[in-house]
């Protein structure tokens, strides 16, 4: 549970790689159904290849995906 000065989760992208979600978070389709995330720390696809969508499956290291660490990259 967080605390008034934590936040439930975080999100980190991850230079040319996933967003790593860790914490207390939920996985919703855009139908509100619920995907089952199975642990408290999970990487989402950033580059749409990943066989597991919304999960990072390594793909983007093979179609080579450049993105940075911030709004800026």
């Amino acid at each position: 549970m967080a605390t008034d000065d934590a936040p439930a989760a975080t999100i980190t992208p991850y230079e040319d790689g996933p967003l790593l979600v860790r914490g207390d978070f939920a996985l919703v389709t855009p139908e509100g159904r619920t995907i089952d995330a199975r642990r408290g720390t999970v990487a989402l696809c950033r580059c749409g290849r990943s066989a597991l969508k919304p999960f990072c499956d390594g793909t983007h290291k093979a179609v080579r995906f450049r993105a940075g660490t911030d709004r800026e990259g």
